[in-house]
């Protein structure tokens, strides 16, 4: 009956896989099973002073690019499930877990007002709030604290170099006031949708430090440029 009432539902309002294109699915099991196919520290260069220690579920390419790009800027909204997956498993990587620590306390880079109002919604926000609930329900405590904000104007970042990118956010980011307390609460883990140059988390991580000097602070991203996963440095 469901796989009757999906046929008929795909020819009335024709969908593809976000990952592959493949007819009448929103999203077929290879493309979500390649989201999170084997999360790897990340590192990319030049790497940017301060940049914590990162995580990747999955390399920035073919089924996974896809996968991001109609959840950011299509509005994809059903991808975020999905995607947080990966996110959480990018999480365990490299955060770990002990109970005397709190819980994992998962910030997100903030998108610029101005991109989340042309898009509609704040996209590594919502990836982040599926990853902690993904946690939660492998036992470990998770939470979305979104206390990181814009405090001017930054330039887009596309067509910018690795240094160009990294001048642009220098200083860009602040903690909300009353976040010192918040990030009090647990272990802090910045997340992303993607790392390509290290600029964005190494500017979040700048920001967090001064409030706080958080005990290992980690990073995990969805996905990172295959580069950045090829360079294995002791």
């Amino acid at each position: 009956m469901r796989g009757w009432w999906q046929e008929i539902v795909g020819l009335v309002l024709p969908v593809a896989c976000a990952g592959c294109g493949r007819p009448r699915t929103e999203l077929c099991e290879e493309c979500a099973a390649g989201a999170a196919a084997g999360p790897r520290r990340v590192r990319p260069a030049p790497e940017p002073a301060g940049l914590p220690v990162v995580h990747a579920a999955a390399p920035y390419e073919n089924a996974v690019r896809a996968m991001l790009l109609a959840h950011k800027e299509r509005g994809a909204l059903g991808l975020a499930g999905v995607l947080g997956g990966a996110l959480a498993a990018a999480v365990r990587a490299g955060a770990g877990y002990r109970g005397e620590r709190g819980p994992l306390l998962l910030v997100p880079v903030p998108s610029t007002r101005r991109a989340t109002a042309g898009r509609g919604h704040d996209p590594v926000r919502r990836i982040a709030v599926a990853a902690a609930a993904e946690l939660r329900r492998g036992g470990t405590p998770a939470r979305v604290l979104a206390v990181l904000r814009q405090r001017r104007a930054v330039a887009d970042q596309a067509g910018l170099g690795a240094r160009e990118r990294q001048a642009n956010l220098a200083g860009a980011l602040v903690v909300a006031d009353g976040g010192r307390r918040l990030l009090g609460g647990g272990r802090v883990v910045l997340v992303d949708d993607l790392l390509t140059t290290g600029a964005s988390l190494s500017e979040a991580a700048r920001a967090v430090r001064v409030v706080r000097t958080p005990d290992g602070l980690h990073a995990a991203v969805v996905a990172a440029s295959p580069s950045a996963f090829e360079i294995n440095r002791n």
